[in-house]
């Protein structure tokens, strides 16, 4: 029985550890070594029409060879927090591979160290909600190293907010109006063929 629990915490401790090792990395062991801004028109953007610019880099203020180990850059769209509350599947967590609040890839690319430029089309599957850009800087394991963001620390500035797609296409709107249309013209005929049908039969 001793030797059973022994094995068992053995394993569990050597679990913690791997874990550990390898893929437990935290938001707040980060630096926030990228310059990241996005813009795009005011007012409410349109999920599958609206374009966003957004531009990244390393922020020039760090030495030399802060960059050396970023291999990838990883651009999400994420959730800010006003569009967080009560909505556990969007929650926040500081361990990154439980963290839900950048759901959204925008791209995922080999670094460079010179500043980037990308447009993008906020996808059709995106929800109704307010967002936030971050980039992460991976290193040649594919582990966040460093991020940025278009928005201050808490999430409060530089967000826009995004409304879904409704279901409705101009294409059905316009089929719906013609339908409509044509209704009302058979329903006129059919009164005109009836009322004329009813004067001959009076004559």
């Amino acid at each position: 029985m001793a030797a059973r629990v022994l094995v068992l915490a053995s394993i569990l401790i050597f679990s913690c550890f791997a874990e550990t090792c390898y893929g437990a990395i935290s938001f707040s062991s980060l630096q926030r070594t990228l310059v990241v801004t996005a813009s795009h028109r005011q007012g409410l953007l349109k999920a599958g029409e609206d374009k966003i610019t957004v531009r990244w880099g390393l922020n020039q203020s760090f030495p030399a060879g802060t960059d050396s180990s970023y291999k990838t850059i990883k651009v999400q769209l994420c959730y800010a927090p006003i569009s967080q509350v009560d909505r556990a599947w969007r929650k926040t967590e500081d361990h990154l591979n439980k963290d839900k609040t950048c759901q959204f890839k925008i791209v995922k690319k080999p670094y460079t160290n010179v500043n980037e430029t990308l447009e993008w089309t906020i996808e059709r599957d995106v929800p109704a909600a307010t967002f936030f850009i971050r980039a992460y800087a991976l290193d040649s394991d594919d582990q966040e190293v460093a991020y940025g963001q278009n928005t201050d620390a808490e999430k409060k500035t530089n967000l826009f907010e995004i409304q879904a797609i409704t279901g409705r296409h101009v294409s059905l709107d316009i089929a719906s109006v013609c339908f409509s249309a044509f209704s009302v013209v058979s329903l006129m005929g059919f009164f005109f063929m009836e009322k004329r049908k009813a004067r001959k039969s009076q004559q």
